[in-house]
């Protein structure tokens, strides 16, 4: 079975494209909601939050997701501290999910691939391109932030032409070229690779 990963850039479309490869039958890892899910619920992952960002991470138990993010977009330092607490299990979940399905091959959606260092135990990725202002107006509709808190995000990621460079395929996701067509060649391609 390949393990593919899907990254790319704040309003790239990684999670419309993950999307189409699932219509297709493909099994898809999300690790925004799978770090979510492990954060509200890992024991262990939570003790090593509040060791490190203090007992106003959870109210109630439950993540307090507001202050976490005060914390860490304004605080690189505190970024690499959550992340370095929160990749390794999210990584470790993801192998696990993958190791149970029955696919040809499967997909590990993630903006940080590369910087995860996730990318070590994927066999290709693909990276998911879109023009910079059209990424920002997406992240604007949809996440309810102002644009210098998108183009603040922006800056923590990874330089978008050296994320792409890192590929192993690119789909353009720019409102001009048909997104299912370049999937479905995709899909083609992986099918033969997988079989």
């Amino acid at each position: 079975m390949l393990r593919i990963g899907i990254t790319g850039g704040i309003g790239s479309g990684k999670s419309t494209v993950a999307g189409i490869f699932s219509v297709l039958g493909i099994p898809v890892y999300n690790s925004d909601n799978a770090s979510k899910r492990l954060m509200a619920g890992n024991e262990n992952l939570k003790r090593n939050i509040i060791a490190s960002f203090g007992e106003s991470s959870y109210v109630n138990g439950t993540l307090n997701r507001k202050y976490l993010a005060v914390q860490v977009f304004n605080d690189p330092k505190k970024l690499i501290l959550l992340n370095s607490l929160v990749h390794p299990a999210t990584i470790n979940d993801a192998r696990q999910w993958m190791e149970k399905q029955k696919s040809v091959y499967v997909i590990k959606e993630a903006a940080l691939i590369f910087e995860s260092g996730s990318n070590e135990f994927l066999d290709f990725v693909i990276g998911v391109q879109s023009p910079r202002e059209l990424r920002i107006e997406r992240a604007l509709k949809r996440d309810n932030v102002t644009r210098e808190e998108i183009e603040a995000r922006m800056k923590l990621q990874m330089d978008e032409d050296e994320k792409m460079k890192r590929c192993n395929f690119i789909i353009v996701n720019d409102e001009q070229q048909m997104l299912i067509p370049q999937v479905l060649s995709l899909h083609e391609k992986l099918l033969k690779e997988g079989s």
